[in-house]
């Protein structure tokens, strides 16, 4: 400490009490109180005294940054509160309040008795109250008592702060803290999660009924009414309530969900118009026929399709989804979005004196185009937009990698499909049976190309980005739950949703087909047509040819992590794996006999690895994410250009399932044998051995690759499969591989211990002044590579002398320093 006050040129004087101070007191200085312990005897007389008092953390900070000591009115230990202002809020006991407001002076907080728009923590012990409301509607921090004493306990921690989110979160008050909750009208299955959620955001719930229950949480889609007369402190409360405090990540207010009962006047009008009692008059009769007429047009023009039951929720199948829907008019204003998100139809789609069935087909392309960009928009503005939004209360619900995974090129379809359907519109609005619609589609099949791709061939990880974050973040759990229960997404979850540009391509291709059969082939759009039409199989098969390239890129990744040392020229764009195949090692080469080999078979290459002894470790990727361990050890990565021939051992009794590779390296001058057995049934070994040779072939442009494959006795080169599942043979092996461990572990140096007397010897002449011998330079030649290794500094061998003068050096210099 004492040198701490040296480093930032204040006086200082030490004392043992305090009454020493009184014949030091001066006016031409400021006395500035360090007190260890704000608790004792000193500081209480310091403080009656009006004298300034602070702690060492504020002594330390200010040395480490070289700052002046800051100014405070009230003693001041530490600065872990600095520029915090609180408001406390449901305290009845003064004493604990007192406590608490004298502690946050203590560390440099602020105290406002009313809370306003200054006010950056509210501390509530209790949930009751307006500060709590506002807090709430303000998005707040809402903490618990316990923040200020565990602040307070790390109070001699040098740069804590209190308002850091980790140190924060782990005091904020829950949602439903002191809730008590039952629920009605969902499934049990539903109602189990619900239990689960509620007690995981610090409530409790009880069953249906009971009296100690504050808030009743119900399904208004299905509940018409309750099976009792609420009490008036029982909140009755719809499901949007419950999950809208888990996305916000605090308890909302009551007063906007309060579950009502559906008797609106529109259904009592339409009761009593469908009513027994209607009088059977012409009058009451039209205006019945026009009311049924109105509801069938309405239905005809239902964005979705009707609530499924429960049990097919949750399957997703391209069947169930075929349907192109549309979403209403109407839009929420999230923030900004696309311009054409809130464009609407120019006017009414105009209906022809004769409606042709080519203009029948035309009308329903349109139709299907404006639902599907109603789709699209819906995604955009219920989902991507608000995740997206800054200042969310409670902090991001997602990352933005994950909301990128999720919503992709979306957007940009989105751009497109706009554009799309205000020319279908056009065209529609004035028709003509001349006019061309494959144009259209011409138009943008550029555009197509470059949006389609990226999304279709990611939706599955999209699809899995979702269900992963669903499970793992309750705040984007409850977020899906709220958006997905809205009328613009007509029941349907966000997966289902995402799914529609999936299926939107195929949907117009037999659309467009549709077209051309009633399109007279006199008329000039036909031809144009069937370009429309080619032009979308070309973005399919560009789609479908992009999706394979991405999952073969994917299984080359794969491969890269599974095998342990796997050279990192393996990963190329030209190149795709072929084939696995499961194989055991029967002679010297690549491995030992009987070592388990796996062979990666890839287009121009092969990747050939064996299994890992000991798998120690795992992968850690920088998102967190842990990998197994490499459960394969890399051996040789060969060109398939070094395979000479390939030998199809025939079955004996002594050998069975065997096949060998003629490879001739470029660093050796004849060839080598690689004998395997394959030992999984499920490729049939003829199989695999032509489809190496074609890959083998088609690398050295050699068009008859049936004369790569030469069958062969299994005596002409000694290869049999006799022993290989043996006990003994095992044990053997096993042997064999603890007695190489075993000479590693002991074998120092690889130098024979001849070439080390000589080399010891030439360094022992040169010392004495004498020029070596003949055989001494001999011995220095063997000795060559040797030399040369050890001539390359090495920091672990060479430098260690050094390395401890300079260390020596660096601690005699500090210990200079402070003294």
């Amino acid at each position: 400490m004492f040198k701490v006050f040296t480093d930032i040129k204040v006086c200082f004087v030490k004392m043992e009490s305090v009454e020493e101070f009184e014949g030091l007191d001066s006016p031409e200085f400021e006395n500035v109180f360090v007190v260890m312990d704000f608790q004792d005897s000193v500081f209480n007389d310091l403080y009656k005294a009006d004298c300034r008092v602070i702690g060492p953390p504020v002594v330390l900070n200010c040395s480490q940054k070289g700052e002046p000591l800051p100014f405070s009115c009230r003693p001041l230990y530490c600065t872990s509160m600095m520029n915090l202002v609180l408001c406390f809020t449901g305290f009845r006991k003064k004493e604990e309040l007192v406590r608490l407001v004298t502690l946050v002076h203590h560390m440099g907080g602020v105290i406002r008795k009313d809370f306003n728009s200054k006010v950056t923590h509210l501390v509530a012990n209790s949930t009751q109250g307006e500060k709590f409301r506002v807090a709430v509607s303000l998005g707040t921090p809402i903490m618990k008592p316990e923040w200020i004493y565990k602040a307070w306990a790390r109070r001699n921690e040098q740069d804590f702060c209190a308002a850091v989110d980790d140190f924060r979160n782990e005091f904020k008050v829950p949602p439903f803290q002191d809730c008590v909750l039952s629920f009605l009208g969902f499934s049990d299955e539903e109602k189990t999660n619900m239990e689960e959620m509620t007690e995981m955001q610090g409530g409790k719930y009880l069953p249906l009924g009971d009296e100690r229950c504050t808030h009743l949480v119900v399904e208004e889609n299905i509940v018409k009414d309750l099976p009792f007369e609420p009490s008036k402190k029982l909140y009755v409360v719809k499901q949007e309530w419950f999950w809208g405090s888990i996305q916000m990540d605090a308890r909302a207010g009551e007063t906007m969900y309060l579950y009502e009962k559906a008797n609106t006047p529109e259904l009592k009008k339409s009761v009593s118009m469908l009513s027994l009692n209607t009088p059977n008059s012409n009058r009451k009769r039209r205006r019945l026929k026009e009311t049924l007429a109105q509801l069938s047009r309405e239905t005809d023009l239902s964005p979705f399709p009707p609530r499924k039951r429960a049990s097919a929720e949750h399957s997703l199948s391209i069947g169930s989804l075929l349907d192109i829907s549309n979403t209403p008019e109407s839009s929420i204003n999230y923030g900004e979005t696309p311009k054409s998100c809130t464009k609407s139809s120019k006017n009414s789609t105009p209906v022809p004196s004769k409606q042709s069935a080519r203009w029948q087909v035309a009308k329903e392309l349109y139709q299907t185009e404006s639902n599907y960009v109603n789709i699209l928009a819906t995604i955009i503005q219920l989902f991507q937009v608000p995740l997206e939004e800054e200042g969310q209360r409670g902090g991001p619900i997602l990352a933005p990698e994950e909301i990128k995974t999720i919503f992709g090129s979306i957007p940009d379809i989105f751009d497109v499909h706009t554009k799309i359907k205000d020319d279908l519109e056009d065209l529609i609005v004035n028709w003509d049976e001349s006019k061309s619609i494959g144009d259209i589609f011409l138009k943008y099949s550029k555009d197509l190309v470059k949006t389609y791709p990226p999304f279709v061939n990611f939706f599955e990880m999209s699809k899995e980005t979702i269900i992963k974050c669903e499970k793992q973040k309750p705040r984007f759990h409850a977020f899906l739950k709220i958006n997905q229960a809205k009328p613009e997404c007509g029941r349907q979850s966000l997966v289902e949703l995402l799914i529609r540009p999936v299926q939107r391509l195929p949907s117009v291709a037999l659309l467009l087909n549709d077209l051309k059969k009633h399109t007279a082939d006199e008329n000039p759009d036909k031809s144009t047509l069937e370009k429309a039409i080619g032009s979308l199989k070309e973005v399919m098969t560009h789609i479908n040819e992009d999706k394979r390239k991405t999952e073969a890129q994917k299984q080359i990744f794969d491969v890269v992590y599974e095998v342990d040392g796997c050279p990192a020229n393996l990963l190329s764009s030209h190149r795709s794996l072929v084939q696995r195949v499961e194989t055991i090692s029967l002679g010297e080469h690549p491995c030992d006999r009987g070592e388990q080999v796996t062979l990666f078979l890839f287009n121009d290459c092969l990747e050939i690895a064996r299994k890992r002894h000991k798998v120690i470790g795992t992968f850690r990727s920088p998102h967190g994410q842990t990998r197994p361990p490499a459960s394969l050890k890399h051996i040789h990565l060969m060109p398939l250009s070094q395979i000479k021939k390939v030998l199809d051992i025939r079955e004996t009794e002594d050998c069975h399932n065997a096949f060998a590779l003629l490879v001739r390296p470029p660093t050796e001058q004849a060839n080598v044998l690689l004998s395997f057995q394959m030992t999984s049934d499920e490729l049939p070994k003829e199989n695999w051995l032509k489809m190496l040779c074609r890959h083998v072939a088609n690398t050295i442009c050699k068009a008859d690759a049936e004369n790569l494959i030469y069958t062969a006795d299994p005596e002409t080169f000694e290869v049999n499969t006799k022993d290989m599942d043996s006990t003994l043979s095992r044990a053997s092996r096993a042997i064999k591989k603890t007695s190489k461990k075993v000479t590693r572990a002991f074998s120092f140096s690889k130098t024979p211990k001849r070439a080390l007397r000589r080399a010891l010897m030439t360094s022992h002449s040169s010392g004495e002044g004498r020029s070596p011998s003949s055989s001494d330079k001999h011995g220095m030649s063997r000795l060559s590579s040797t030399s040369s290794l050890a001539g390359i500094p090495s920091p672990s061998l060479v430098s260690l002398p050094s390395f401890f003068e300079r260390r020596s050096h660096t601690l005699s210099r500090s210990t200079t320093h402070l003294i």
